[in-house]
């Protein structure tokens, strides 16, 4: 006699055993106690400057629970960005040492800019052209502009999609003096500001250090301002 079952039987027997081996497994159990402490005290301090809200989340360790350990040093492996998704490690000196490795996301909710509409290479951006919006920072790249202050005077370096977020790379300072160009060079201080006529030696964004030679000969440095004047730096 055939004692052989048809397959789809063998499977139809075994299947419930399966189920319930893999019901006996168990989730990984979350850091907790010291280790989860010292790890939150360590990103706190390590996100501490970020531009916005940060929310960490801690993750099971994949090498499952951590030994007993009285003096936890918690770090990030070199050249590791403390950015959405990390992995922090833990080290245990001591007579037994050893180094463990945690994963954890790190979001940070803050403001960000946007183009509202498609902006022109060499285009000076205007309030129309921009607009805020608000999301986890770590999901776009780390040059998107967070300040509004960096909008000020500048113009795009390359087209500039409608929708897309403004990075820094993207613009660039607006052009406010030309070389050649007659400008006022102002020196300002405590109770007093001064102002003289001067040439300038090369063209200059906002911000940018330029030359200029007075109506007496002496050659001159400071920064351009936005209204195209030469200020002294100290």
């Amino acid at each position: 006699m055939d004692m052989s079952l048809p397959w789809s039987r063998l499977v139809c027997l075994a299947l419930p055993a399966l189920v319930a081996g893999l019901g006996t497994v168990s989730a990984a159990e979350p850091l907790a106690g010291p280790a989860r402490a010292a790890v939150d005290e360590f990103l706190k301090v390590q996100t501490a400057g970020l531009p916005g809200k940060v929310r960490i989340t801690v993750d099971a360790p994949g090498s499952g629970p951590l030994p007993a350990c009285d003096a936890l040093e918690p770090f990030v492996p070199p050249g590791a960005a403390i950015w959405g998704r990390v992995s922090i490690g833990l080290r245990c000196p001591g007579d037994r040492p050893w180094t463990r490795f945690v994963p954890a996301h790190v979001a940070v909710e803050g403001r960000y800019f946007v183009a509202t509409r498609a902006i022109d290479s060499g285009r000076p951006l205007g309030p129309g052209d921009v607009a805020e919006r608000s999301g986890d920072l770590t999901r776009l790249p780390r040059s998107v502009v967070t300040d509004a202050a960096a909008l000020t005077g500048v113009v795009a370096a390359n087209r500039i999609a409608s929708g897309a977020p403004l990075r820094r790379e993207l613009l660039r300072g607006a052009t406010v003096i030309q070389q050649g160009q007659t400008v006022q060079v102002v020196a300002e201080g405590p109770g007093f500001v001064v102002s003289t006529e001067a040439r300038a030696m090369t063209h200059a964004e906002v911000g940018a250090m330029v030359q200029a030679k007075t109506r007496d000969g002496r050659m001159v440095s400071g920064l351009a301002d936005a209204e195209g004047q030469i200020r002294l730096t100290q």
